[in-house]
């Protein structure tokens, strides 16, 4: 946890510096004000706010699924695994081990 707060604070910091260097002197009374057409990024600015977002987003959706894919169980290869060691310790025999292969059509 330490180490995610300490890189997740510069990183604040880095973005938080376009605020501050921001031009309060520019023409407000003219056009759509500071950050539209009239000396802002306009359509380009709200393009990559999406880009952005959509990126920050879908790194979320990949992280959460590659952590998650390795809870996941294969089901039928661990089945016909559990089902050999069973055979191999002696706990079922074979007539029990075969119907049992069959039902999970190996």
């Amino acid at each position: 946890m330490i180490k995610m707060v300490s890189a997740v604070t510069p990183s604040a910091l880095v973005l938080s510096a376009g605020a501050a260097l921001a031009d309060p002197a520019d023409s407000w009374g003219n056009g759509f004000g500071h950050m539209m057409w009239g000396g802002g990024f306009g359509m380009a600015g709200g393009l990559m706010m999406l880009l952005f977002w959509g990126a920050i987003i879908a790194l979320i959706v990949l992280a959460v699924r590659g952590f998650s894919a390795g809870s996941r169980s294969g089901g039928k290869s661990d089945a016909a695994e559990i089902l050999r060691e069973r055979y191999a310790k002696g706990e079922i025999d074979e007539e029990e081990y075969e119907r049992r292969k069959a039902k999970l059509e190996l």
